[in-house]
């Protein structure tokens, strides 16, 4: 009789040993590895071998030009920004991986979700980790019962056999499971929210939903390092992975898609939290502008983020510093971005940057990764370091090379007509960008000096 084998499974990259350590080979995590037990060998199925000459297998490949087409149709879920998201809405068979922060508002957005969406569809909200009674009494604060109707079926169970048959035997057209690191396979001896647990709770909601054809949303935990827990298998199982972000104690929220099969990545929807719950933020630039006075170490930039531009205002402090390092501090852009940038600034315009402490900061919590906001920030360090303020009604676009040259950027004319919307008059970008009619006055500057020189104006020339 085979004997079962028992195996250590690292809880941070799922890698297996034969033997217990202290410390994972594979990721270096100490104390990750938790036994389980596998099932006998001779339990196992095996694939029979081909019978010797026998007939070969029926042919069930076609040519790509003969597969057949069906439209592609999506859900509305009643947010247009999760739609935009999404790439236009919930495809039906689809796999959604939504993950923040706790107390971020991932299960409040999907019960507001669940009850917009049940107004046209049949849906069903699984709670693992509350009680029904406690899911009722959030779904009357935020005060979905007066839209109408019964909302979405509610379900309150972790055990994995039953949430299998509810949905085979309701379905549903969406589903929601909240959460994914709650559910619980009886049939592993692993605790839940481990990796095996995930992974084969996670794989069988994926069989029965491509078979049944419901679009499924799946809530993950995520790690104090900031990203999805569990294996790394989870995240290529689903279609689409989106990260919601913000600081809890602000008010807004911003959803991006990280990863989706069915639409562009890194689009980005902007909420605003209240107390009834997520509002769609129809005009999100208005939440990272300040105040339309100049300020001396302020500039506007344009970041896109997928196809939404975003017009956002930067702010830098530059001030003599009391140590023999210089402190670099910045939210929103990568310090080593900022630390480049003042070296450029250095090297090219000659200013002593080192003797001074440089802080920056990008309005309203946002982070901003794109290489198009360097001429921004150089201008803000200039600005301050010089004690200026950018003329009211300017935006600066373009990225900044090492010999301290200004590379073009994409999608620059969707990113000029955001900032003409929003009423500004002046853009200063970089020499031999394709521009067709610009609603605004455009500059084009080859260098950095020359791009200062154009956005400072003449308040520049008469401090040097």
């Amino acid at each position: 009789m085979a004997k079962s084998t028992t195996t250590y499974v690292c809880q941070s990259c799922g890698a297996q040993s034969r033997q217990f350590f202290g410390r994972c080979s594979a990721c270096g995590s100490w104390n990750s590895l938790v036994e389980q037990s596998a099932p006998p060998t001779d339990a196992r199925r095996r694939r029979p071998a081909p019978a010797l000459g026998g007939e070969p297998a029926p042919r069930r490949s076609e040519a790509m030009a003969a597969v057949g087409q069906r439209p592609l149709a999506r859900l509305a879920t009643g947010f247009g920004e999760l739609d935009r998201v999404l790439g236009g809405g919930l495809v039906p068979g689809s796999l959604v991986l939504v993950g923040g922060d706790p107390g971020i508002g991932k299960s409040t957005l999907l019960l507001q979700t669940a009850a917009a969406m049940a107004q046209a569809e049949s849906v069903l909200y699984v709670s693992a980790e509350e009680s029904a009674q406690q899911v009722k009494l959030r779904w009357r604060r935020l005060d979905q019962a007066a839209t109408g109707g019964d909302g979405p079926q509610l379900l309150a169970e972790t055990d994995l056999e039953q949430v299998l048959k509810e949905l085979e035997a309701l379905r549903p057209a969406v589903a929601i499971i909240d959460s994914i690191q709650a559910l619980h396979d009886a049939e592993l001896a692993s605790a839940p929210g481990s990796v095996a647990q995930v992974r084969e709770c996670a794989a069988a909601l994926q069989r029965l939903a491509k078979k049944l054809d419901i679009a499924l949303l799946l809530v993950g935990h995520v790690t104090k390092e900031g990203v999805l827990a569990g294996p790394k298998v989870l995240e290529h199982l689903v279609d689409a992975v989106l990260t919601f972000e913000g600081d809890r104690f602000a008010s807004h929220r911003l959803l991006r898609a990280a990863k989706n099969r069915f639409g562009a990545t890194h689009e980005l929807g902007v909420f605003e939290m209240r107390d009834r719950g997520l509002v769609e933020v129809s005009n999100p630039s208005e939440l990272f502008l300040g105040s339309p006075e100049g300020l001396a170490g302020m500039a506007t930039i344009v970041a896109c983020e997928g196809t939404r531009p975003l017009v956002v205002e930067l702010q830098a402090l530059v001030s003599t510093t009391s140590y023999a390092s210089p402190r670099r501090t910045a939210t929103g852009i990568g310090t080593n971005r900022l630390h480049q940038i003042l070296a450029v600034l250095e090297k090219h315009l000659g200013l002593p940057l080192s003797r001074f402490d440089c802080y920056l900061a990008v309005a309203g919590g946002l982070q901003v990764e794109e290489p198009a906001t360097d001429l921004g920030v150089a201008a803000a360090v200039v600005a301050s370091y010089r004690d200026l303020a950018l003329p009211a009604g300017t935006v600066l676009i373009g990225e900044l090379g090492l010999g301290g040259q200004l590379r073009p950027v994409g999608q620059l004319e969707l990113r000029l007509q955001e900032a003409a919307r929003l009423g500004f008059r002046r853009a200063v970008v970089p020499r031999g960008s394709a521009v067709g009619q610009p609603a605004l006055e455009v500059h084009e500057a080859g260098g950095v000096a020359e791009a200062l020189v154009a956005a400072l104006g003449a308040n520049l020339n008469d401090q040097d």
